[in-house]
């Protein structure tokens, strides 16, 4: 459907934002449409939906189930920034600045990434804003014939529904947050969160593989020393010696996007015992191959545009510091919460430092007073979306309702029964699970 690229200017032009819709299976009970956004942000919704629509079974039976790709992603008059060549040798930057020259050209790096984004869309950048992309969402759900929005988001998506909860209280029907985003966290302190997150999930591993080492098959990384140590000295070797893997390099940068990965989500664990077991032999090719994944390069070497439209859509939605003392100032911090990813995350809100489209927002709750209960769910050891987020917006939401997972990993929607139960009845039959519920 066509919206307009400016809501402050309507007439000054259009965009296209793609859509996919999988109707309601059984038409005589269907309720209405349901809108999926799966997070990022930068994730295409409409991929998302044809890949997972089977998970939403429950649902789709009375709901026509909508995936969309918000503005500046997938298809959405996506946000471009480097070719693919340019994209290797940008995601395989070491951002572990221990040394003046590596740190200037990561600086330089990240200004010229910056200046690419400008380059390439130039005349989208400065309108990809979640605040626009909600005002999108409220045009599709009319448009749907919807007279409320109903709407499942997760991860950044929870961010998206607050945003729309925000400026159209009175047109939602219902709206589950799953793996809450806190807007009223500066950038660095939320990315500061998840590295605590994701090292108490990157333990929780290694204490699981400790555990089983003398199993049957055994933990092999766990074999030989301490597991976490290790982890730390294969980082520094690939410093000094990336590893070949065909035509290509294994770098720290690399392997760390692909133990981050794997740390996201319990059920990738057993993908991390088998990356590290490769390494110990040798091999990297499964842990780039996460990487890639994480990174969305496809076999052919291009990319998604996932991790252009995650900057982009992040620099307006999160003002940053412009003066690089104040990322070098983060160090202790980012170094006591995780040995491991504290250091390499350190600069990685940088880039916004350096974009070429001002902010839109500032840091701060967004209210949704008039709009009925929201069902806010958060796990307590996410590590991409910490649980002190969930508690927080649900001090913001009046009337809001929170649902606890006891458990490691993102999200759960499909990871918990009780989760997912409760969130599919509310949003079918508007009943909500009692205020402090707790699932495994």
């Amino acid at each position: 459907m066509t919206v307009p690229l400016d809501y402050a200017h309507p007439t000054a032009g259009t965009i296209d934002i793609a859509l996919n819709r999988y109707p309601a299976t059984d038409r005589a009970s269907r309720i209405g449409s349901l809108l999926i956004n799966p997070g990022g942000p930068g994730v295409s919704g409409v991929d998302w939906v044809h890949d997972s629509a089977f998970a939403f079974a429950p649902l789709n039976r009375r709901f026509d189930l909508i995936g969309f790709d918000p503005r500046g992603v997938g298809r959405s008059s996506p946000v471009r920034c480097l070719d693919g060549r340019a994209q290797d040798a940008f995601n395989a930057l070491d951002t572990v600045l221990d040394d003046p020259a590596e740190k200037q050209a990561a600086i330089q790096a990240d200004k010229d990434y910056a200046a690419a984004c400008a380059q390439r869309t130039a005349n989208v950048l400065p309108f990809v804003d979640t605040a626009s992309a909600a005002r999108d969402m409220d045009l599709i759900r009319a448009a749907l014939g919807d007279a409320k929005l109903t709407y499942l988001g997760f991860s950044y998506g929870t961010y998206l529904g607050q945003m729309y909860a925000h400026l159209f209280p009175t047109r939602v029907r219902a709206l589950s947050l799953d793996a809450v985003v806190d807007p009223a966290i500066s950038f660095n302190d939320l990315v500061l969160a998840q590295v605590v997150g994701f090292e108490q999930n990157l333990r929780a591993f290694f204490a699981d593989c400790t555990a089983r080492k003398a199993a049957s098959p055994p933990c092999a990384w766990a074999q030989s020393g301490d597991p976490y140590a290790k982890l730390i000295a294969l980082m520094q070797r690939l410093d000094t010696t990336p590893m070949p893997v065909g035509n290509r390099l294994l770098t720290r940068g690399l392997a760390m996007t692909g133990v981050l990965w794997r740390a996201y989500y319990q059920p990738t664990w057993p993908i991390l015992e088998r990356e590290l077991a490769q390494i110990d032999q040798g091999n990297g090719a499964l842990m780039l191959a996460s990487a890639d994944d994480y990174n969305g390069r496809n076999a052919d070497g291009t990319y998604t545009n996932e991790l252009d439209a995650n900057n982009a859509i992040n620099c307006l939605d999160h003002p940053v510091p412009t003066d690089i003392s104040a990322y070098d100032a983060l160090g202790p911090a980012f170094a006591k919460a995780s040995p491991f990813f504290g250091p390499w995350t350190q600069y990685s809100t940088l880039p916004c430092a350096f974009w070429p489209a001002t902010p839109t927002q500032t840091v701060g709750p967004l209210r949704a007073d008039g709009a009925p209960p929201i069902l806010l769910v958060g796990g307590t050891n996410d590590p991409a979306t910490p649980y002190a987020w969930a508690q927080g917006v649900h001090q913001q939401l009046a009337g809001s309702v929170l649902l606890t997972r006891q458990g490691n990993g993102h999200g759960s929607y499909g990871v918990s029964l009780c989760a997912t139960q409760a969130e599919n009845t509310y949003l079918l039959n508007l009943t909500l699970p009692a205020d402090g519920t707790v699932c495994t």
